[in-house]
């Protein structure tokens, strides 16, 4: 993110959360795969008195996210404060054939990118629902792949999923990403772009993306963080 300016502390998934963090004024918190098991209770509520103050919350897809695997979120305290309900049971799905994302509504996270002209693809979603008052910003769509005599045939599905959804609790700005952002649900989206930049973040190895997949992530945490412009 510093390609954009935007700095970060950042925790992997082994560790436990550290509680010295929510004295940080953050801007927002994003929460990536990440267990949910790594907070404790408490740690949960105080973010969540923070978002209903002003701190901005980003939930990103996966395993670990919303529901996933393990229940994680689904019966935590996050689930007011999130602008999607979650599934009661696993919530993954899995795509093995295409999965486009439509841009659904009109949003300053998606206003610069080109969805209509150049949808990317991804490899999987947690199914949610959105919550009443909210914001679908993006979909996505599965289509079914046939061949018969070297011609293919795509067939879409007739109803969409919410892909990311943007809402409020109290003062601050929350949104869901259904989708994960690293391999392997990322797809091609980590690829979507018409030029290739470079970013490295402290202490890790140097990862090459698309420049549009790039500017979907900054603008979701710029707009979660209520940054200047967003």
């Amino acid at each position: 993110m510093h390609f954009y300016h935007i700095g970060f502390d950042y925790l992997a998934s082994s560790q436990k959360f550290d509680p010295s963090l929510l004295a940080n004024n953050y801007a927002a918190i994003v929460i990536s795969d990440w267990p949910a098991d790594n907070f404790s209770e408490q740690q949960l509520k105080t973010i969540a008195e923070k978002v209903h103050a002003g701190m901005g919350l980003l939930m990103i897809g996966g395993w670990e996210s919303f529901t996933g695997v393990n229940r994680g979120y689904t019966d935590t305290v996050l689930k007011e404060v999130l602008p999607v309900v979650m599934q009661t049971t696993d919530d993954r799905v899995n795509c093995y054939q295409v999965c486009l994302i439509e841009k659904t509504t009109e949003h300053k996270i998606a206003a610069s990118l080109p969805f209509d002209k150049n949808p990317p693809c991804i490899g999987g979603f947690n199914r949610l629902v959105a919550k009443p008052g909210t914001t679908v910003v993006l979909s996505s769509r599965r289509f079914s792949v046939s061949c018969s005599r070297n011609k293919f045939t795509f067939t879409p599905a007739e109803k969409t999923e919410p892909l990311l959804v943007v809402g409020c609790y109290g003062k601050g700005r929350v949104a869901a990403f259904a989708t994960d952002v690293a391999p392997h649900w990322v797809g091609g989206l980590v690829d979507w772009g018409d030029r290739r930049i470079t970013a490295q973040a402290p202490g890790a190895n140097e990862v090459e993306v698309g420049n549009w997949y790039a500017e979907l992530l900054a603008n979701m945490v710029g707009w979660t963080a209520a940054m200047k412009n967003m």
